[in-house]
């Protein structure tokens, strides 16, 4: 299957003219694995949020994250992974979520434990968590453009900040400060330009809020929503301060060949996922790391749609394992073929300068040849 996703040419490649077209059936939105038809629900996100978590904790904190306590945002499709690749790496998070549904629905996946409605209750609860170094999830109900400002007024700062909020888009994706739920629907439809203004405004207060908690001690990356970039493009001169967590957590592990594989069980019996789990597990024996991921996605990985697992496997793995994967479909041993998919978070695969290509060494990071010369190895061999 071969699938293009909101290709324009430069002088149209606007919000405006985007949407123009989106309204006219033309063209959609990417969405990286939804719009290749890969996406897997939240466990796509959970691993490589794990992996960079991980990658953190190995850098800053000796390899866990026991009693540190992690400030994010935004629980959605992509953002609601968050909580759970903290306590996977034995940290302490809150996440703030303006829509207290997303939070209940991190809650009946196993994904997040426990909801605040104030500040105060969910920093009480951060506090006895980060003193006994249990592992623990909170989804605090508020907005990020406010709670990180009164926690910078408080002069309580995270060991560790970062976003998910839907920061890539002013108009459908972030709610500005100062507005619920019902208010944003209202202003979005009756004023769209007024509800971008304001949107971006509160990305300002937001990254500055991040950079002042950076002054303070804290270690803070983007986590490629594009929130610096709104910032940026609204006035904030130094919102890229802070860096990306591509440069500062990933790349390493992409210079090396290593990144996502994931795959989807078309039978949609869970039995056939847990028997390629295990084929894994003996292909690569003495990879820990993936041992570990194996065994906790296992424990707490809710299936979204049909089941489906992802894991990171390094240069020469993917091919052993799509072999093997060939073996299982031919010998019966699983019920029906097993689908392979790419991911967006991967070397070569996507040209974007403030994620995948930010801070290239070359001075590369807008250069869009390498997806597409990607795409042509991948069809031509």
């Amino acid at each position: 299957m071969l699938i293009a996703n909101s290709n324009l040419v430069p002088h149209w490649g606007n919000w405006d003219e985007f949407r123009r077209l989106e309204a006219m059936g033309l063209t959609m939105y990417g969405q990286m694995t939804a719009g290749s038809w890969i996406y897997i629900g939240s466990q796509g996100i959970v691993q490589g949020t794990y992996e960079t978590f991980a990658e953190a904790a190995r850098r800053h904190f000796g390899g866990s994250l026991k009693g540190k306590f992690i400030l994010t945002a935004g629980l959605g499709g992509m953002g609601g992974a968050q909580p759970l690749a903290v306590t996977m790496n034995e940290g302490v998070c809150l996440a703030v979520e303006v829509d207290s549904q997303h939070i209940e629905r991190r809650l009946e996946t196993g994904y997040c434990d426990e909801m605040a409605s104030t500040l105060d209750e969910a920093l009480a609860q951060v506090r006895e968590a980060c003193n006994t170094g249990q592992p623990l999830s909170i989804g605090l109900i508020g907005n990020a453009a406010e709670v990180y400002p009164e926690l910078v007024r408080r002069d309580i700062i995270p060991d560790m900040v970062t976003d998910q909020t839907s920061a890539h888009d002013a108009l459908n994706g972030y709610i500005p400060a100062g507005l619920s739920l019902q208010e944003a629907d209202e202003l979005r439809k009756h004023d769209p330009q007024t509800y971008i203004q304001r949107s971006k405004a509160s990305m300002v207060s937001h990254v500055q809020a991040m950079l002042e908690m950076q002054k303070r001690g804290a270690i803070v990356f983007d986590y490629g929503n594009n929130l610096r970039g709104q910032a940026l493009e609204a006035g904030e001169t130094h919102a890229l301060d802070f860096p990306g967590f591509v440069p500062a957590y990933i790349r390493p592990l992409f210079c090396r060949g290593k990144g996502p594989f994931r795959w989807v069980a078309l039978s949609g019996d869970p039995e056939d996922i847990y028997r390629t789990d295990e084929a894994i597990l003996e292909l690569f024996p003495h990879d820990e790391s993936l041992k570990r991921w194996i065994q906790l996605a296992r424990q707490k990985i809710h299936f979204q749609g049909l089941p489906a697992r992802i894991c990171w496997l390094g240069y020469g793995e993917r091919d052993k394992a799509g072999l093997k994967f060939n073996e299982l479909v031919a010998q019966g041993i699983v019920k029906a073929p097993i689908v392979i998919g790419r991911d967006h978070l991967d070397s070569g695969s996507v040209a974007s300068p403030y994620r995948e290509t930010e801070a290239m060494r070359d001075g590369s990071d807008a250069i869009a040849d390498w997806p597409l010369l990607n795409a042509l190895l991948n069809t031509a061999s």
